[in-house]
């Protein structure tokens, strides 16, 4: 018996082990750019850019990369996000849309969030103001200055990634094959976008244990922001499922909380709900020239489809066309952005039809 059963620890072994070699790899470094400047005329002597990156840049014969690929992440979040069963797990791995073996992937963590430069590591309150201009622009320095990357296949993004990713179109129209933006609208924070963000951003600055930045413990504020996050995510009905009573909705709340405090910082917090207040793609939108699928679904809080944003404002851009993803078992609000089964048959039809001969 004892036999038997070390015939089938190693089993398992053995194939655990050939589950992770077929894995593809991440390697993680960062980038240090001197005396950097933001759009608000601050400066930071150095700032950081943590990324990841899977698989290796080709060139082709016009010495243009012609395989890389930047995935930028949402409010709050980093690059990390992203490694997990349900987006690397059905994207990056062989003969998948993303396969690390043919292209290179590269997932930032954007400025003062993950392991990038952020008001955590020591400024608080006194580091600058940042805004998706600057974060954008941080991540064109890190492609071009320290990848050597001078052309992307794709540049795709979920939540504020999805922001960012109509920037980039704006910004640098002639970089990139295609785009696609998730969970995301083409316009200035506004209605009960801003709304929510302002009930976070209120509730911190005027919270007095906060002390302007310079306190010595998080302030009770954190965890109203917290709450707040966990209100806007996921949909009503998937939370009606999971929470069917009073106590369950009460447990669900608190443990998600007190996992996120573990690692939320009140600084941190206030500095990226701010930081989506100079987005306004809006006006530009007609510099966009790469294809674009822009990707939302029907239970998305944030960007709910009854407001019409996306559906107006994307005719304004030559060649691009919107998906409204309908509410089914698979959708998770705002969140639907990171499970990529839902949404990958259209990433599929981006690639294909930017394919290059």
């Amino acid at each position: 018996m004892a036999y038997a059963k070390l015939l089938i620890l190693c089993a398992a072994f053995c194939f655990s082990a050939a589950v992770q070699a077929n894995e593809p790899q991440v390697a993680e470094h960062d980038a240090v750019f001197k005396d950097f400047h933001f759009a608000s005329g601050e400066t930071l002597p150095e700032l950081r850019i943590h990324y990841r990156t899977y698989g290796e840049p080709r060139r082709g014969a016009d010495g243009k990369v012609n395989n890389a690929v930047l995935i930028l992440h949402g409010t709050g979040g980093s690059g990390a996000q992203f490694i997990r069963p349900e987006f690397s797990g059905e994207l990056f791995g062989p003969g998948q849309l993303l396969d690390a073996s043919r292209y290179f992937l590269i997932l930032p963590d954007g400025i003062g969030h993950g392991n990038s430069s952020k008001p955590s590591d020591g400024l608080r309150a006194r580091f600058p103001h940042y805004g998706y201009r600057d974060m954008v622009e941080a991540q064109y320095r890190l492609l071009t200055e320290t990848l050597e990357v001078n052309h992307l296949r794709l540049v795709m993004g979920t939540s504020m990634g999805g922001m960012q990713t109509w920037k980039w179109g704006e910004q640098h129209p002639a970089f990139m094959d295609a785009l696609m933006p998730l969970a995301s609208v083409p316009t200035q924070i506004s209605g009960r976008n801003r709304v929510w963000r302002r009930i976070i951003i209120d509730a911190i600055r005027n919270d007095p244990a906060w002390q302007g930045g310079n306190y010595s413990s998080q302030p009770p504020s954190l965890r109203t922001a917290e709450q707040m996050l966990f209100f806007m995510s996921s949909n009503p009905l998937l939370r009606q499922q999971q929470m069917p009573d009073l106590a369950q909705a009460d447990q669900a709340l608190d443990d998600a909380v007190t996992t996120a405090l573990k690692s939320a910082d009140a600084n941190d917090t206030l500095y990226f709900m701010d930081a989506s207040r100079d987005y306004d793609p809006g006006p530009l939108l007609e510099k966009i020239r790469a294809p674009l699928i822009a990707i939302n679904s029907a239970d998305d809080l944030i960007n709910p489809p009854e407001i019409g944003i996306l559906e107006r404002d994307v005719k304004r851009v030559p060649g691009a066309r919107m998906v409204m993803v309908k509410l089914s078992d698979a959708t998770r609000g705002h969140g639907t952005h990171t499970v990529a089964a839902v949404w990958k048959p259209w990433l599929r039809e981006l690639l294909t039809s930017t394919q290059r001969n």
